[in-house]
């Protein structure tokens, strides 16, 4: 017995767009940013040493049970601060979108862009700050890229993104670079 063919609006599309003839994005850049490995370990210390000073003066499964709490919390706060994704994807329609957490970004509006080098990351997020730019920060990753706006509609002149990669992110966006 044969499977039957699927065709036209019997065929499951791909969210991901990484068949070739589906609909759905595609992915151009995608880079997780994860927390370095040092965090981690300074996780494990701090929940061991709040273990410890649980258990003073008192049964040793004290010290167990505040030490796992505490791990337990710790590890949910990497994951959570571990889950940011930096996604530029094209749509169907052929429009290039960043997608910075939660906030997206067509790339028909962003006039110019620019690599922030990890020496100049101090001043781009300093006493050159615009308080009215959108800021995509994490403290651990070096380098950021700046998309400049041209958008009558949003008052937001600039993103600042945090990139390990902001070369490659700037070419997967084909935006005019300075």
């Amino acid at each position: 017995m044969s499977e039957p063919e699927l065709t036209g609006d019997d065929v499951p599309q791909d969210p991901g767009g990484t068949r070739p003839g589906t609909t759905g994005p595609a992915v151009l850049y995608r880079e997780r940013q994860r927390v370095p490995m040092s965090w981690w370990l300074i996780g494990l210390g701090l929940s061991t040493l709040v273990g410890f000073q649980g258990q003073m003066s008192r049964e040793w499964y004290w010290g167990l049970g505040i030490g796992l709490l505490v791990l337990a919390a710790v590890v949910w706060a990497l994951l959570h601060l571990s889950s940011n994704e930096l996604v530029v994807e094209r749509d169907a329609d052929g429009e290039t979108w960043l997608r910075a957490g939660e906030a997206s970004l067509p790339t028909s509006v962003v006039s110019r862009s620019l690599a922030v080098p990890p020496t100049a990351r101090s001043a781009a997020m300093g006493r050159q700050l615009d308080p009215a730019a959108f800021v995509y920060h994490r403290p651990w990753i070096p380098s950021m890229a700046m998309l400049v706006l041209d958008d009558p509609d949003d008052p937001t002149p600039y993103w600042l993104v945090s990139t390990n990669e902001p070369e490659q992110l700037l070419t997967a966006l084909g935006t005019p670079q300075v």
